[in-house]
């Protein structure tokens, strides 16, 4: 017989199988454990419908684990991209139009984001009641509030303002 799901023949056993998505993104490469996060990023909770299929703690080449996202029906934004690129630097975002990648490309980090995260240090001027927009310096390896100087390095995700 030759029916795909009777050959035992190397590899093709342990492949990812997720179906295609017509139209929308997929955010792959994304670090393992982080998919949870890249979906609060995108503000999906699932009560709005959105068609989500995430992979979490897959096999992956680059890393030892990698979790992967597609959203049907939707394009992010470079706004959206560069939130994602302070938690999934190594992510690849792949634009989907009628099954076919029109798009790909890696995120890159912004020297800057500004209105994204919140500062930690509850004396910066940012979190009190001053209409001061947010203002993070962008480190290799974590964040600098450009008021206050904090630099975050660890739980990165649970500062972003949603």
């Amino acid at each position: 017989m030759s029916d795909e799901h009777d050959h035992h023949d190397g590899d093709a056993d342990h492949e990812l199988r997720v179906s295609k998505i017509r139209d929308g993104t997929v955010i792959d490469h994304v670090r393992g454990g982080q998919a949870l996060n890249v979906l609060a990023i995108l503000g999906i909770d699932g009560t709005n419908g959105e068609e989500v299929s995430v992979g979490m703690n897959v096999p992956s080449n680059r890393f030892a684990r990698k979790d992967i996202v597609k959203v049907e029906g939707r394009e992010l934004s470079q706004d959206e991209v560069d939130v994602l690129s302070l938690i999934a630097p190594d992510a690849t975002i792949n634009i989907v139009r009628n099954y076919d990648v029109v798009e790909k490309h890696r995120v890159e980090r912004p020297g800057v984001v500004e209105g994204v995260l919140s500062c930690p240090n509850a004396g910066c001027i940012t979190t009190g009641d001053e209409p001061v927009i947010s203002r993070f310096s962008v480190l290799e390896d974590g964040v600098r509030c450009s008021y206050c100087e904090t630099i975050v390095r660890d739980e990165i995700a649970s500062l972003i303002d949603t």
